[in-house]
């Protein structure tokens, strides 16, 4: 089903400085992913100094910048350039075309930054939504993120993705060293999780975004690990079986994983709790088995298997351990994920030699659709928590970057530039 875009309209009370929302009962209904609805026109005009009046900073611009950025990332507003209105707060916004506009108010004092943030919206001359936030300097982001997301939830009705977190595994130019990274959706707070100075593959968040799993080589084995990513040296082996301990699948609940494992020889899917202790296998000798993806209620999943004579897609009942190929479409299919909420697997397809992102529910009767069609690479697709977006690596020339788009292929772009080589994103809350 195409996922409605509802645009709230509110009522304000403001109460001893404070500013809270009530919800109206009025909506209007905007259907995402047709082709006859327009985005939204928003306005972010440089945010307003208290000590300083309205004169124009770099700091105000950048703030307003970094907003707008995070408005925008999520596919459905557009964004009116300030040098239109020179980022002017006082501006007819009906004459721009905006629906909203937002206003920010910033008070800094050495290393503390104070925001006061307004949402507008034009056609009513209303306050819909304000907020304010206290802070370091250094959270600046974090409180333009969680406006940003506020927003969002108000419009869509779903949680916004700015203060979401993408894992990555990097590789330096003119080495064969991987890491693994962690940045914000725009890439402007990158931190490195793992130091082995080694080959690091499939980084994997557990359910609640505060631990992360990853197989290193460094110890000469591909050993699991899990870290924590409150405390960044707080990392220990999960499992160090001989041979393969490759991408786990995480159930919802993070109370177990599906992971490959080969120390009996053929790469095959073993369900282990959250320990590393194996409970039992699921699969035995059929061909190599890994890559699996756990469905929202955690009773099926999906996995690539060759057993077929080259990588196919399978999926497979948890309970009564009936499994079955759903892809025939394609030379190779490969690196599923489970979509959060709907019977829909994402998945990298060679086709034509190249490999492209496509869409399929694992019922073997409905067709899959191919989101990508570029001369390119496309691999390792993943989903947004809220399921709208998909990220995925792709081959740009020598070295491979970081691309999102739209459940449906649109909105195709470069999420953020990162010297090296970027593989396997994932996504967090």
């Amino acid at each position: 089903m195409k996922k409605l875009l509802f645009i709230y309209l509110f009522c304000i009370s403001c109460f001893a400085g404070s500013i809270t929302t009530c919800f109206g009962q009025d909506r209007v209904y905007l259907e995402i992913g047709s082709t006859d609805v327009r985005k939204i026109n928003f306005a972010v005009p440089w945010f307003r100094s208290r000590q300083i009046g309205s004169e124009p900073q770099e700091f105000a611009k950048n703030l307003a910048d970094t907003l707008a950025k995070s408005l925008k990332f999520h596919g459905v507003i557009n964004i009116i350039p300030t040098k239109l209105y020179n980022g002017s707060q006082t501006t007819d916004w009906k004459k721009l075309g905006a629906d909203f506009a937002i206003l920010g108010i910033y008070e800094s004092s050495g290393n503390s930054l104070k925001l006061e943030l307004r949402l507008f919206e034009v056609s009513s001359d209303r306050m819909i939504l304000g907020k304010s936030y206290s802070g370091k300097m250094a959270q600046q982001n974090d409180m333009l993120f969680r406006f940003c997301d506020s927003v969002i939830e108000d419009l869509t009705g779903s949680n916004g993705l700015a203060s979401t977190s993408i894992a990555f595994v990097s590789q330096g130019r003119n080495t064969n060293k991987q890491e693994v990274f962690i940045s914000d959706i725009l890439g402007n707070n990158i931190r490195q999780v793992t130091r082995h100075r080694n080959l690091v593959v499939s980084p994997r968040f557990v359910p609640g975004g505060n631990f992360m799993t990853y197989t290193s080589y460094h110890s000469g084995n591909q050993n699991l690990y899990i870290t924590d990513l409150r405390q960044s040296k707080t990392t220990r082996v999960l499992s160090r079986r001989s041979g393969m301990n490759l991408a786990p699948a995480w159930f919802p609940d993070g109370q177990n994983m599906l992971l490959t494992l080969s120390y009996k020889g053929n790469p095959d899917l073993y369900l282990l709790d959250k320990r590393g202790k194996i409970i039992k296998q699921l699969t035995k000798n059929g061909g190599i088995n890994v890559s699996a993806t756990i469905s929202p209620d955690g009773e099926k999943a999906v996995f690539v298997s060759d057993r077929s004579g080259s990588p196919q897609l399978y999926h497979m009942d948890l309970k009564s351990g009936r499994t079955q190929r759903f892809t025939y479409t394609g030379t190779e299919n490969a690196e599923p994920d489970w979509h959060p909420t709907e019977n829909l697997i994402v998945y990298s397809s060679l086709r034509n030699g190249v490999y492209q992102i496509c869409t399929k529910s694992p019922d073997r009767t409905v067709d899959a659709r191919q989101l990508t069609s570029e001369l390119s690479h496309h691999e390792s697709p993943a989903w947004s928590p809220d399921g709208n977006q998909i990220i995925f690596s792709k081959q740009d020339g020598r070295e491979n970057t970081i691309y999102g788009m739209m459940k449906d292929g649109t909105f195709q772009r470069r999420i953020f530039s990162y010297p090296g080589s970027q593989t396997y994103p994932r996504w967090a809350e």
